[in-house]
């Protein structure tokens, strides 16, 4: 299993990963007895809906508010679970090499993203009631987890989630389950998702809730993805948005300055309405993911709540 170790009050942790691969694996049986009414894409909607109530169940004893179940980030989560199953292998990149908010924004998708993902193989069963109780089980080794080396449980009770898309895959008797969790507290205006180097796109949009502030955006820039070894894909690692990255910061009113005598990069007013200039600053292609940090109150230290990819080539 594996996830961003993500700290729900620490700026910086959201993009720094160092989460450990805890594999599920049951006991490996000679034979296998014949079994009727195997697990099929027909039970999936089931065992999205009975981890949905784990998950909403944990963060209410947590004092959390609840998810609700999304349509995309579970055919997001699906793919990448049917990737790893028929790979073989267990990791937040897929075999075409793009990581989790890279398939959620090309996918359609514009919120911010974090991932869980979980392996079980040699499961004992393959029919509904076993395969249910394989996916209890790894959801419940996650959260079992202790500090310091609790990512999967921090990223089931990061505080601002809204969403969650649970993906199902089994391949024989290997399974592989994809917990995709969603921030979403921004309106984007249709976006142009693919541009050329060094070329300025802007993104424009509003905070579903207008009392909230656009505090930062965030541009990172990587170059395009190529598809990994399966080797590599095998090896446990943790996964991130780049280190390096541009900020742009909210104008300031007329006659004001930022403490470093900046005026500030986007236009924003009242009633959450924003526009932000995203320069592409690289020749080379690559992709730009844009990350917008809300504060609900001035005093918040802020959190991802909206996330794009923009292809540059």
């Amino acid at each position: 299993m594996s996830s961003a170790t993500l700290q729900p009050t620490s700026r910086r942790s959201f993009l720094k990963a160092g989460a450990a691969f805890a594999l599920l694996n049951t006991t490996a049986l000679s034979q296998f007895p014949i079994e009727r009414g195997r697990f099929s894409d027909d039970d999936v909607p089931l065992a999205r809906e009975r981890l949905l109530e784990m998950v909403n169940s944990e963060r209410s004893q947590a004092g959390l508010s609840v998810l609700s179940l999304d349509d995309l980030a579970c055919k997001v989560a699906n793919d990448h679970a049917r990737d790893m199953a028929n790979g073989h292998f267990l990791s937040h990149w897929g075999s075409d090499g793009r990581k989790p908010y890279h398939r959620y924004s090309f996918a359609g998708g514009t919120d911010a993203v974090q991932e869980n993902a979980s392996s079980a193989d040699n499961i004992q069963s393959l029919t509904p009631a076993g395969v249910f109780e394989d996916l209890h089980d790894m959801h419940t080794s996650m959260m079992a987890e202790l500090p310091p080396n609790d990512g999967h449980r921090k990223t089931i009770l990061f505080p601002y989630h809204t969403h969650v898309g649970f993906g199902l895959a089994r391949n024989g008797y290997s399974l592989r389950l994809d917990e995709l969790f969603l921030a979403r507290y921004v309106q984007l205006d249709p976006i142009v998702r693919e541009a050329k180097p060094k070329s300025t796109v802007f993104v424009t949009g509003r905070l579903f809730n207008a009392s909230h502030f656009l505090n930062e955006v965030e541009i990172f820039y990587e170059p395009l993805p190529t598809s990994p070894d399966i080797l590599w894909l095998r090896t446990p690692r943790s996964v991130s948005l780049p280190d390096s990255y541009v900020p742009l910061r909210p104008k300031v009113p007329e006659g004001t300055l930022y403490t470093d005598g900046s005026k500030g990069d986007f236009s924003w007013k009242r009633g959450g309405w924003f526009r932000v200039p995203i320069k592409l600053f690289k020749d080379e292609p690559g992709i730009y993911t844009i990350l917008f940090w809300i504060r609900r109150v001035p005093s918040d230290k802020g959190f991802p709540g909206a996330e794009v990819c923009i292809l540059s080539q």
